[in-house]
């Protein structure tokens, strides 16, 4: 296969088809309006200004760690600092997202097969909780697509009065989510930040060129796929409180960020997006939903997972913190695993 056609593998032709990849899942599929209601619950909420506290609870608050952050913590009896724990949690993370999932999974049946054989039941119980997180993994990310979720993030991006946007990603990670709305809304440029340099060294930079991002066609407005290499991007390692820019930015987006900030943080992480946002701009949050698959999630995989201080919300917990931090909500609801909110300064 000639080198190009292996980094765009799809073509117009492939638009509303998908399939599994070893580490991912590939869905080109576009939506109606009825499948966009069952992709992106949206709007729940008619007056936020009537919505208080005692009304929705506070958060549910991720308190089972992972192993690494504990024996750290022992080890240098101190809590693990933030900028460390986000180093943990990275590294752990990506680990996840480039392996090959079918040929780990036969790789583990093999060896469980040989310790059941063996009757050595202290191996078989470690294979079988790795099995265990595998599978859990393959499910929530590959088969399901709810880490990545393209459908239901095209549905909450959607409708944005742009063009050729500049965007900020705030804790940029690997950068799906401003890649995606760079295929939506094409010609602009992206900046992400992130403090952790493995963000842009690993994350970023083996982020599959293959993976495909649909979007739109400038020209004429019909649908059209997009590659990473196709996007202008700029990937600052930096903490955001020392960025250099003014209010430049069109789209200002945070993917995960607020829920790692307890209450008495959270007015500066929400300020964040407004500090950068032009006028008339849009800002883009989300965060992990509370529901009990999500809490399953972050207990089976917390040595993955739980690093951080994290908690997961309802919608409604999420749109009061924006709201109640000087922001009118455009736009709220939820898709697969995420709370999504859009929003502009008040």
């Amino acid at each position: 296969m000639p080198a190009e056609a292996a980094v765009r593998p799809f073509t117009e032709s492939d638009i509303g088809k998908t399939a599994l990849s070893e580490s991912f899942k590939i869905d080109l599929r576009t939506y109606t309006e009825e499948e966009k209601d069952e992709l992106f619950s949206a709007n729940l909420v008619r007056d936020w200004s009537l919505l208080t506290w005692k009304d929705v609870g506070k958060p549910y608050e991720v308190k089972t760690y992972a192993k690494d952050r504990k024996e750290w913590e022992n080890e240098n009896q101190k809590p693990m600092p933030v900028h460390t724990s986000w180093q943990y949690f990275n590294k752990s993370f990506h680990e996840w997202f480039v392996k090959d999932v079918p040929e780990e999974m036969n790789a583990l049946n093999d060896e469980l097969k040989k310790n059941f054989a063996a009757f050595r039941p202290a191996e078989v119980k470690e294979v079988l909780g790795k099995s265990m997180k595998l599978r859990l993994w393959n499910y929530i990310h590959r088969i399901e697509d709810g880490i990545w979720d393209p459908r239901g993030k095209r549905a909450l991006f959607e409708g944005l009065h742009v063009s050729k946007p500049r965007i900020l990603f705030l804790g940029a990670a690997e950068g799906y989510e401003a890649m995606q709305l760079a295929a939506m809304y094409p010609g602009g440029e992206i900046v992400m930040v992130d403090y952790d340099p493995f963000c842009r060294d690993s994350r970023f930079a083996e982020f599959p060129l293959h993976y495909p991002f649909l979007g739109e066609n400038p020209v004429t407005g019909a649908p059209k796929i997009w590659y990473k290499n196709d996007f202008t991007i700029t990937y600052l390692v930096d903490d955001i409180r020392n960025l250099p820019f003014g209010k430049e930015f069109d789209i200002v987006i945070s993917v995960g960020m607020i829920e790692h900030f307890p209450d008495e943080q959270k007015p500066e992480s929400i300020d964040w997006h407004r500090k950068f946002l032009k006028d008339g701009g849009y800002a883009i949050l989300t965060t992990p939903r509370a529901q009990l698959k999500s809490k399953l999630y972050y207990q089976v995989m917390a040595d993955v997972m739980n690093h951080t201080y994290r908690e997961l919300m309802t919608i409604q917990q999420m749109g009061l913190y924006v709201y109640e931090n000087g922001f009118d909500i455009l736009r709220h609801g939820f898709i697969k695993v995420h709370n999504g909110i859009i929003a502009r300064p008040r």
